[in-house]
């Protein structure tokens, strides 16, 4: 592309920039003749889970079970570097 061309488009995507009326998505446009007849509930920022299944244990169950896999760890890297002296 040339200087020229460039400078063209930079001056099409500023004057489009610059229009006063942008139009909608086609999915805004959807959504909006959809909601018109039946607008949509209110929905609360996080909604509560449905079921709570074995990751839904509480936090403090996953922490021991870490901690608990990490102290094995070393306890048996000790054990190793013990039998070699």
């Amino acid at each position: 592309m040339s200087e020229r061309d460039d400078e063209e488009r930079e001056f099409d995507l500023r004057w489009a920039d610059g229009a006063a009326h942008k139009e909608p998505s086609a999915r805004a446009r959807m959504l909006a003749a959809r909601w018109k007849e039946n607008p949509p509930g209110p929905v609360p920022f996080r909604a509560e889970p449905e079921h709570r299944g074995p990751a839904g244990r509480s936090s403090w169950v996953s922490t021991a079970v870490v901690l608990g896999c990490v102290v094995a760890v070393i306890v048996l890297l000790g054990y190793v570097n013990l039998g070699r002296y």
